[in-house]
């Protein structure tokens, strides 16, 4: 639980003591209250799920948790009058998260903002009132987000452009924008945002892989002969609930239950670096399309499942406490626990680069991800 604060210049001055807020957007974040924003019934999380919290029952805790530095869920996709929710939807993010990535736009007086995904509106609030209601527009795919964000922004006085629409095609109507800025994950950047940058304009965004969500990257766009392109590292870390047409898809549980014939082996490669963000970032990049689950045995055993969707492919690695070699099943196309041993063999041959040390370069036809400089691909994906 994060410090509980009672009120939004109190939420500010906190984030300013942990130098978690900018003095550039110290007013703003005094000034925009995060409590208009947040819907009276708010998802808390439990250990078996998020049960509600409505203001009008329990206004002290509600208060307290809107102004503390936490993430908030504020939808969930279950069935209405659930007690027990288990698919959170939207969600207000961790303020120093909201912090940190408008800080990373380097927005000036006069730039032009789009945000991919209005969610509450208070990241758009922010934005008006730095740069003005008339500079900044938010895409919002949910119709019932986007009207609720558009009215909280009109009680607080805001008029920012808030759009329904497919936050993956940008919103072309209002381009070229200087700024912009995307409130979920995506594992392919959309081509259009980069098309609707302005030269020298940057994109900041939540970047992952079917394995591991997310880094936070930093794109700056050049425009060329072939096109505009879109460039820059990782610059810390981050996780958002997908972009909707871009999450993961099947279930890893129900890939592997379908069976199939199975070819066994053995590998030594031990659960330890299932612990390490940066080798499961690399094995993430280099092994496309793989998610994971994890299934607790007895006696302290457990077993590691692999899938890819896409080709029907699974893996399993059972782990025994104290053991050296472990039971591997591998079925389908691909190999997925062979490609996870080269991945993880690349990531120590290549020095065990930190996940920072990473970019993104996207094209009209590529994505392509490389180390440390983007003459040195690691790996591509065509559009």
């Amino acid at each position: 639980m994060g410090v509980l604060l009672e009120g939004q210049a109190a939420l500010a001055r906190h984030l300013a003591d942990q130098d978690c807020l900018p003095a550039a957007w110290r007013e703003a974040f005094t000034r925009v209250d995060r409590a208009a924003f947040l819907p009276d019934r708010i998802w808390v999380r439990t250990v078996d799920g998020y049960e509600p919290l409505d203001r009008a029952a329990d206004p002290v805790r509600w208060q307290q948790l809107v102004y503390s530095d936490l993430p908030i869920i504020t939808q969930v996709q279950d069935p209405p009058g659930a007690t027990l929710a288990r698919t959170p939807t939207s969600s207000a993010s961790m303020p120093r998260i909201v912090a940190t990535m408008l800080h990373a736009l380097h927005v000036q007086a006069g730039h032009r903002v789009l945000e991919i995904g209005a969610g509450t509106g208070y990241n758009a609030a922010l934005l008006a009132a730095r740069l003005g209601d008339q500079q900044v527009t938010t895409v919002e795919v949910d119709a019932g987000l986007a009207d609720r964000a558009r009215a909280s922004l009109a009680a607080a006085g805001h008029r920012a452009a808030v759009v329904t629409g497919d936050g993956a095609a940008g919103w072309a109507a209002g381009a070229p924008y200087d700024r912009i800025i995307a409130t979920c994950s995506v594992r392919q950047v959309p081509y259009a945002w980069v098309e609707q940058t302005a030269p020298g304009g940057l994109i900041v965004l939540p970047w992952g892989t079917a394995l591991r969500n997310g880094v936070l990257v930093r794109l700056t766009v050049e425009h060329g002969p072939g096109g505009p392109v879109a460039s820059g590292p990782v610059i810390d870390d981050t996780a958002f609930m997908w972009m909707r047409a871009q999450a993961p898809g099947g279930d890893v549980m129900a890939i592997t239950q379908a069976g199939g014939e199975a070819d066994s082996s053995r590998t030594g490669l031990g659960p330890g670096f299932l612990g390490d963000d940066d080798a499961w970032f690399a094995a993430g990049v280099l092994v496309p399309g793989c998610q994971w689950a994890t299934g607790q045995g007895p006696d302290g055993e457990w077993t590691l499942w692999l899938a890819d969707a896409a080709s029907g492919s699974w893996a399993s690695v059972d782990y025994e406490p104290g053991a050296e070699q472990f039971d591997v099943q591998q079925h389908g196309p691909r190999r997925l626990w062979t490609e996870i041993e080269a991945a993880h063999t690349w990531w120590e041959d290549a020095d065990r680069p930190a996940r920072t040390r990473f970019g993104l370069s996207v094209t009209r036809h590529a994505q392509q991800v490389w180390l440390d400089d983007p003459a040195h691909v690691v790996a591509t994906t065509r559009a």
